[in-house]
């Protein structure tokens, strides 16, 4: 990616269970965040990059993941999932996302959302025309709201920035499943 000025002061602020989910789901992959950071910092001054993260199960290896970003320059914000009584659950960052974004703008010169959350539009509308800031959006096309894209100055699409998505291998699950299978069949002949 090309960028205009190499002077520029950028932030970024990862909704980072919302990318996860969507490459997991959508492409079967992992992101690549220190890839996506590079490709979306350019050859400009990167000023602070958050990563907001819910914590749910620590049995899911999701400290690794954590530890792994901020490994990559993400400083990470976490915070617990909600259980309510009645058995639902809430864990997202939205307001938390907002509130950083506007605290650090005077500080940027263009601010990168990295999530397809059509709740941001009044948040890139309040940097973009209340405090002249340029945003940028990073997301995947297919899950990202058709009104955040169009509100941003610039959107990546993240299925296209190279590098960005590692794919999840399934065929080492088929070659496990197969060759338990065929084991299997191979006992039963005996």
């Amino acid at each position: 990616m090309s960028y205009s000025s190499p002077n520029q002061r950028v932030g970024i602020f990862v909704d980072a269970q919302n990318i996860y989910h969507s490459a997991k789901n959508l492409y079967r992959a992992r992101v690549n965040f220190k890839e996506l950071l590079k490709a979306l910092v350019g050859e400009r001054q990167l000023v602070r990059a958050f990563a907001y993260v819910v914590k749910s199960d620590p049995t899911t290896g999701e400290d690794s993941f954590f530890e792994a970003l901020k490994q990559n320059g993400f400083d990470l914000r976490t915070k617990d999932l909600q259980i309510f009584s009645d058995g639902s659950k809430k864990g997202d960052w939205d307001v938390g996302i907002a509130v950083d974004a506007v605290r650090m703008a005077p500080s940027l010169d263009i601010v990168v959302l990295v999530t397809g959350d059509g709740d941001f539009v009044p948040l890139i509308d309040y940097l973009k025309w209340g405090m002249g800031k340029e945003v940028h959006v990073a997301a995947f096309s297919r899950t990202a709201s058709a009104k955040l894209r169009d509100v941003a100055d610039v959107f990546v699409e993240i299925e296209h920035t190279p590098r960005t998505l590692l794919k999840i291998n399934p065929i080492r699950n088929q070659d496990a499943q197969s060759h338990a299978a065929s084991r299997n069949s191979r006992r039963r002949g005996q």
